[in-house]
């Protein structure tokens, strides 16, 4: 049973001024959107409104206040932490030498697409997914192969007979589970197929896997190379403490690689493109996160919980053009705004200029995302509040 707020020992509902302190969110509108003043509500870049918890602060300054910051080398209570949540969260048994760390889950992916691929190779995504997949895809010379997810009613579907037929052509599957931006938690059946089919056609899958911990109540992440030893041969999961813990800034991503020479043919990439070990402030709120996040996570996801069932009754209610793909993780909600009629350069001029409102666009997402928008919800209810009443003026400014 969800937590109440009353409940919870963290103050979720504390508003935290982020501006001046180089925060990509709020800091960097005018660059990445033209804009920018105090009256603009940022809702769009994949980091929370949340402070982390107070074990990982504690870490961090006990680390600072040391005083000394030479190079850094991995100690055995960052491994033994990484280890211990994963067979306590996931059921996953991580040996040690599988783990690379990494600064940050879309370098790990473009390293390893550089590692698993030559010049021209096929390398399938299923758009909408997280931009940065194809332009890794396309920046390192090889052909982007679009197995497009279907949106049947409310909720989105693999299709995996259209995969099928692309494999052939692919040398890489680039999978993200939990889903960004629509929000699946894909089924063991589904993810178990997906891997049969890429084990018969030899492809290889890096599954970025970076929202695991943020998955609600009814539904069970399935680490893809957890599925069975055939499939942990032929994957590679990326993951890190970052959405969990609100730590990005820190790029403490990690690479877990079972297979052998997987392994070697990645390190040697690392070591080629010079690719350092995770600094100091990383490795500490890592292993403290870990080792002392546990109930504070509890308290986020019930907190997270409440301010998406908020999210889809206020659309609902007060914005009934739109439609919420009901997210079944993250803190991303994928809404559907075709019905306004309106391209994407309307509808991001509307939002800016009408509600002062920045999310992402869906069409940055690729194919199948033509008329959605990515709105972020981790963060206090009044700001989601706000957030939402400026989206429904804005539409009913139409």
């Amino acid at each position: 049973m969800s937590l109440t707020r009353d409940e919870m020992r963290t103050d979720f509902d504390a508003a935290i001024d982020r501006r001046g302190t180089g925060s990509l969110k709020w800091d960097g509108l005018r660059k990445r959107f033209g804009v920018e003043g105090a009256d603009f509500l940022p809702m769009w870049v994949a980091d929370t409104e949340f402070r982390t918890p107070e074990p990982v602060i504690d870490a961090l300054v006990r680390r600072a206040r040391h005083g000394l910051f030479g190079y850094s080398a991995a100690p055995a209570a960052y491994f033994e932490a990484i280890h211990g949540w994963m067979r306590r969260r996931h059921g996953w048994d991580v040996k040690e030498e599988w783990i690379a760390s990494t600064p940050g889950v879309v370098c790990a992916v473009n390293l390893l697409i550089r590692t698993l691929t030559d010049r021209g190779d096929g390398v399938v995504i299923q758009p909408p997914v997280y931009y940065p997949f194809r332009r890794g895809v396309e920046d390192n010379g090889c052909r982007v192969l679009v197995n497009r997810l279907r949106l049947d009613g409310d909720r989105y579907r693999m299709d995996l007979e259209d995969l099928e037929r692309k494999l052939p052509d692919a040398k890489l599957l680039i999978l993200c589970s939990p889903h960004n931006p629509v929000g699946r938690v894909w089924s063991s059946d589904e993810l178990r197929t997906l891997g049969e089919l890429c084990l018969r056609h030899g492809v290889t899958v890096v599954s970025d896997e970076i929202h695991f911990d943020l998955v609600f109540p009814g539904h069970a992440h399935t680490v893809f190379a957890a599925l069975s030893q055939d499939i942990a041969q032929q994957s590679v999961v990326c993951t890190a403490a970052s959405k969990t813990f609100n730590l990005p800034g820190l790029q403490p991503a990690i690479t877990v690689i079972p297979n052998p020479r997987l392994r070697r043919d990645f390190a040697h990439t690392l070591r080629a493109c010079g690719i350092p070990e995770p600094n100091a402030f990383c490795l500490e709120a890592v292993t403290a996160a870990y080792a002392h996040g546990e109930d504070w996570l509890a308290e986020l996801l019930a907190y997270l919980e409440g301010n998406r069932d908020f999210l889809c009754r206020f659309v609902e209610a007060e914005i009934p053009r739109l439609r919420v793909v009901r997210p079944e993780a993250t803190f991303l909600a994928w809404l559907d705004c075709r019905a306004l009629g309106l391209e994407s350069a309307q509808l991001e001029r509307l939002l800016l200029s009408k509600a002062r409102l920045v999310l992402n666009q869906g069409h940055t997402f690729g194919p199948g995302g033509e008329g959605f928008v990515r709105l972020n919800f981790g963060c206090p209810r009044r700001m989601l509040e706000d957030g939402l009443t400026r989206l429904a003026a804005a539409v009913q400014s139409l």
